[in-house]
């Protein structure tokens, strides 16, 4: 509560704030409501940049549609969930509605559809999830160099899931740091003028911007090793809030 009325102090100053987060844009727009948020926010790490108040999209990175074809084949080969990550909605089959229960998605919005030829060409990600490992790794050899170019492949166990794990495939090249430049031309702002505030490893590459680096008590220490300012206090505890305090008192 502390932070949300600090960031309304603060836009009202002229502040600007937006996210930059790993998770899908559907899953953000609400957050984004909360916080009046009226410019494009980054998701997927980079592989989308959207406005959650008109739907402007600035920028999408597709995975090439001959990998998911190849994904798609796999996924019915070796019993295997899967879904296609949109801009707009995590999109599933009758076949894969398990996935709305066990895909880790963070509140983003599911949409069951009869044929994934439908949104093939816009997809920002596969997921792939399972309790069959050996099936799970197998794919991830497969859609990997040298059967595969251009992908970025995240392998992982569920923390919240027992015994299910995940695949994600996106387009490789995209990440924050590049994203936030590219939002900064578009709002015609200089990376000096902007504060970038992270804790984990996907937020490496925004700390490798000319924009102030914050990180918090519990950030990690590739971040806490270059960064501008180290706040005492956790995420959990409204570490955020004490930077915007300490930003509200210089404007």
């Amino acid at each position: 509560s502390r932070t949300v009325a600090l960031i309304e102090k603060l836009q009202s100053k002229g502040v600007q704030f937006t996210f930059a987060s790993g998770r899908i844009h559907s899953a953000l727009t609400g957050y984004a409501k909360i916080l009046n948020i009226s410019i494009p926010v980054i998701s997927l790490d980079g592989c989308c940049i959207s406005n959650p108040s008109n739907n402007e999209i600035i920028f999408e990175s597709f995975v090439p549609a001959k990998y998911i074809n190849k994904a798609l084949k796999y996924a019915d080969k070796f019993l295997l969930n899967i879904a296609l990550c949109l801009t707009e909605a995590v999109y599933i089959t009758e076949s894969n509605s398990v996935m709305k229960e066990i895909a880790n998605k963070f509140g983003a919005r599911f949409e069951e559809i009869d044929d994934y030829n439908k949104v093939k060409n816009k997809t920002l990600e596969i997921l792939f999830a399972s309790d069959y490992k050996d099936n799970i790794k197998f794919v991830k050899d497969k859609l990997s160099f040298p059967y595969s170019l251009g992908l970025s492949i995240s392998y992982y166990k569920s923390h919240r899931q027992e015994g299910i794990y995940y695949l994600e495939i996106r387009k490789r090249g995209a990440n924050k740091g590049k994203a936030l430049r590219k939002l900064l031309r578009k709002l015609s702002i200089k990376e000096k003028q902007v504060a970038v505030i992270g804790d984990w490893f996907n937020d490496i590459s925004l700390f490798n911007t000319n924009a102030l680096k914050v990180t918090l008590q519990n950030g990690i220490f590739e971040l806490k090793s270059i960064a501008d300012i180290v706040i005492p206090k956790t995420n959990d505890e409204e570490g955020v809030a004490e930077f915007l305090d300490m930003l509200l008192k210089v404007k």
